[in-house]
């Protein structure tokens, strides 16, 4: 029998002795313990001992599993009723293999079952002559009539009309005109996603006599199956406004064609469904450079433009190298032109052709030869050069010859984007961002001096968050702008005078943040925001939605409740859907009004009893003061399913610290890849750190040339708050894993705090910020390359590393170069350090997903951190 020495030695290390005993080795001893008290340390000390056995490995293996579908009553999704949009119904999951249809009236209020489902199932029994289970009926292409006093809907292959007045069924649809309305448009061309908006769903109902696989058509138009719709069935699944949907025929011929939709979900394919067709070739270019007004055409290549008069056939013709003498060299790139609606202006953005950077990684084991295979492909790092833009203005006054703008105001580009021309034609504008990204400015040309001035300025004594903290809508009819900015400390909104370019007044002010614009109503001079932290009482992070004048008046809240907030619009605008969670409560939903945000009636509120019954707990939401000492720092605290309050277990972190986001889950869910880690174990913790966004610029601007800091001295603090009254926490044994940005992280843990951190795994991660992509690093590092890039490189201060590295990456990642991994091998090397490496062959970004690299990321945190032999029985 096996006794975990340290966890005994501290009864009374005077007793005992070491005596060595053939087969077993060296154990303690005492002469004064009797069987009994023998048998009660083993049974406090055995559990700790026996730690990641293949009993914890199969519980983290099943977590999916033995989750998987227990939570009901979370998820409303509206079918809106008529025209009227006054009331809707949904569908509800109420139990295993269970579910409800339930009928609401934003008018009145009232929210109850759509019908009476044990009287419908008797009814549909007697009349198709076979037993129907009441709580699991599955009705398909369910239509009410406006004023909700009869429903149609399939069922077993039949349509069936169910009258409230008379509670008669019969069989057949109730004549409609509206049915076509309801549903989601046919499309005749291939579609492509888009971004996605809220989740919704998507019912496709094959009325036509064929077979039908569905795939979703992924942005760069590639399939992915999911599934298939016998004739005259119909499924259900979830999905996102905005995505696109294909429906095929067993001989792969295109039959439908469908883009997600909040309004409705109904997709019928019948023979009037027309037949997509492959997206419609892309015009000539000198078609799609044809003038509004149809006069002009323009066409170019890399040496020259020509402007031709689409009546007389006349030209002008002009070189590239004449227009700027550098251009000439090696030609010049164009990617498109913008004319002015009054077809008398254009704008062309060419650039000097420069050699670009490629990277090279090799491919070990290609699954269709024994050789290996080279891949190549364009990869702009920190620090290279970039093609700069001439804005040049062609003017039908001037012969249409080329003025170059004097880029004075914009000599230094990282990018010029979201060029647009004013209504009226008298001048166009651009988005400066300059290279360092300590400025980001609107630039305005006026078309007849061809003369630039500085429209708005956005500069920062550190970082101007282009990439996810910019907004610029421009207001024709009252010569106004929406811009977002930091400038007050915190993120909002301003209304500018696009002739001076002064502020009129915020749009949004106070301690909070603006994280999205969901809408600008122009005729009423509103917006509908997206925000954080302005409910005080509550998490910083949750969401709300409010609405307020442009002029700064009139703020109005449209969401209540303790939670992190998603919502749902009537298409009118009139009724709110609002679902609010947190990670340590499961969804309340509620009906508001989408005018006032006035609550009309509770909804839904999610059961998770049967969740609960598995030993699934909600994570612990935990606040401590950051390294000031003032500024909460928020992060969760998961446990295994079987945790026993008088253990210790070691603390494992997963870490990503992207000053584009924060990353601690605030929605209620079941958090997969935490759990499964937890189960092995552990105490899993998740912390946003100073340095992660969405709160004031301040706490955001620690980032800045500094991502190695990466938070921790706010995590640290922050897991030394948390195990004073948490005595199971053994902070004597952290470990800490995370990928991309999160596996630079975890490996300058132990760099940097390598007396707190004793094991990390660190995959792909982008270990030095030279190596790596050149828009999230410039972003956050600044331009140009200084000391402090070697600084905060994981490469060059390898040698500093205390404890146990796990090293993970794959050889075809394209989003972080390979090579940022094999240099801080080099590095280890040098400097005489273990560590432990996994390549993974095949795999791209991400490598510590596949199952094999999964399991040994287990294993390795298993031996560092329980000292104990993975899956042992």
């Amino acid at each position: 029998m096996r006794v975990c020495v340290h966890e005994v030695v501290w009864v009374a290390p005077s007793l005992f002795s070491l005596v060595e005993t053939p087969g077993v080795g060296m154990i303690f001893t005492c002469r004064w313990l009797t069987p009994s008290l023998w048998f009660a340390i083993v049974l406090i000390c055995g559990p700790v001992c026996s730690q990641g056995t293949l009993q914890q490995y199969e519980k983290a293996a099943s977590f999916a599993s033995r989750t998987a579908n227990r939570v009901y009553r979370d998820s409303v999704v509206p079918h809106w009723i008529g025209k009227s949009h006054a009331k809707f119904w949904y569908r509800i999951s109420v139990g295993s293999g269970s579910h409800a249809y339930r009928l609401a009236d934003c008018l009145t209020g009232e929210c109850g079952p759509a019908f009476d489902h044990q009287k419908l199932a008797s009814d549909l029994g007697q009349a198709i002559g076979n037993q129907v289970d009441p709580e699991s009926l599955e009705l398909s292409s369910i239509e009410f009539t406006e004023s909700a006093n009869r429903f149609s809907f399939r069922f077993a292959d039949r349509d069936w009309t169910y009258s409230f007045d008379t509670l008669e069924l019969r069989e057949g649809r109730f004549a409609t005109t509206s049915e076509a309305s309801d549903r989601l448009p046919a499309l005749d061309v291939r579609p492509r996603s888009r971004d996605g908006g809220p989740r919704v769903s998507i019912r496709f109902e094959n009325r036509s006599d064929k077979s039908l696989d569905y795939f979703w058509v992924k942005s760069d138009g590639s399939l992915q199956r999911y599934g298939l719709v016998e004739p005259g069935k119909q499924v259900e699944l979830s999905t996102f406004a905005g995505h696109a949907w294909l429906l095929t025929d067993q001989e792969g011929r295109a039959t439908a064609a469908f883009i997600a939709s909040e309004e409705t979900s109904h997709a019928v394919i019948d023979d009037a469904t027309p037949q997509p067709i492959a997206r419609r070739p892309t015009r000539p270019r000198n078609d799609r450079n044809r003038s509004p007004d149809g006069k002009w055409t323009v066409s170019y290549d890399d040496k020259t433009v020509s402007v031709a008069n689409v009546d007389s056939g006349e030209t002008a013709d002009f070189q590239w190298s004449s227009i700027r003498e550098d251009f000439g060299v090696s030609g010049c790139e164009v990617d498109r032109i913008w004319w002015s609606p009054d077809s008398r202006h254009f704008v062309m953005l060419p650039s000097v052709v420069i050699d670009q950077r490629e990277i090279a990684i090799v491919e070990s084991s290609p699954d269709h030869s024994v050789h290996p295979e080279l891949h190549q492909f364009r990869y702009v790092k920190p620090g290279d050069p970039l093609a700069k833009p001439w804005p040049t203005l062609f003017s039908l006054d001037h012969q249409w010859k080329p003025r170059v703008i004097d880029d004075s105001l914009f000599s230094n580009p990282f990018s010029i984007s979201r060029l647009a021309w004013t209504g009226d034609s008298g001048s166009f504008s651009f988005l400066y961002n300059q290279r360092g990204h300590q400025r980001l400015s609107l630039i305005v040309i006026d078309a007849l001096t061809a003369k630039a001035r500085i429209g708005i300025d956005e500069v920062s004594d550190t970082f101007v968050c282009y990439s996810q903290k910019s907004y610029l809508h421009h207001l024709e009819a009252t010569d106004e702008w929406i811009w977002m900015s930091e400038r007050s400390g915190w993120n909002h909104l301003y209304l500018i005078d696009s002739k001076t370019g002064l502020i009129k007044n915020p749009i949004t002010s106070g301690d909070w943040v603006v994280r999205s614009v969901e809408k600008v109503d122009e005729v009423n001079r509103q917006v509908l925001l997206t925000v954080s932290g302005i409910q005080a009482d509550e998490d910083p992070y949750h969401q709300h939605l409010i609405r307020v004048d442009l002029d700064g008046q009139n703020l109005v809240r449209l969401t209540e409740g303790d939670g992190d907030h998603r919502w749902r619009f009537s298409p009118n605008g009139e009724w709110l859907i609002d679902s609010y969670s947190r990670v340590d409560l499961p969804p309340v939903t509620v009906l508001r009004s989408g005018i006032t945000g006035k609550w009309i009636c509770d909804l839904e509120t999610a059961d998770i009893g049967d969740l609960l019954e598995t030993g699934w707990r909600c994570p612990e939401r935990f606040v401590a003061m950051g390294r000031d000492g003032v500024t909460p720092i928020h992060g969760i605290i998961i446990r295994p399913t079987h945790f026993q309050p008088n253990k210790k277990y070691p603390v494992l972190e997963h870490i990503y610290a992207g000053p584009h986001s924060a990353f601690v889950p605030k929605q209620f869910g079941l958090h997969r890849q935490l759990y499964e880690m937890a189960e092995l174990g552990f105490i899993v913790v998740k912390i946003d750190g100073m340095g992660t966004s969405h709160r004031s610029k301040a706490f955001h601007d620690v980032c800045w040339k500094n991502l190695g800091d990466s938070g921790f001295p706010d995590r640290i603090s922050w897991m030394q708050s948390a195990s004073i009254e948490r005595p199971e926490m053994d902070l004597e044994r952290v470990g800490i894993w995370g990928g991309s940005a999160g596996g630079q992280s975890a490996m300058r843990a132990l760099i940097a705090h390598g007396d707190f951190y004793k094991a990390a795994s660190a995959d792909c991660g982008c270990h030095d910020n030279r190596v790596d992509k050149i828009w999230w690093n410039e972003q956050w590092m600044g331009w140009p390359i200084g000391d402090h890039y070697e600084q905060q490189s994981n490469v060059s201060q390898a040698h500093r590393m205390k404890g146990d590295l796990l090293l993970i990456w794959g050889e075809l990642d394209r989003n972080v170069d390979p090579a940022s991994s094999m240099q801080v091998v080099d590095a280890l090397i040098r400097s005489d350090k273990d560590f432990t490496q996994l390549i993974v062959p095949g795999a791209g970004h991400g490598a510590a997903s596949h199952p094999y690299a999964k399991r040994r990321q287990a294993d390795f945190f298993v031996r560092k951190l329980w000292g104990s032999e993975p899956r042992s029985q």
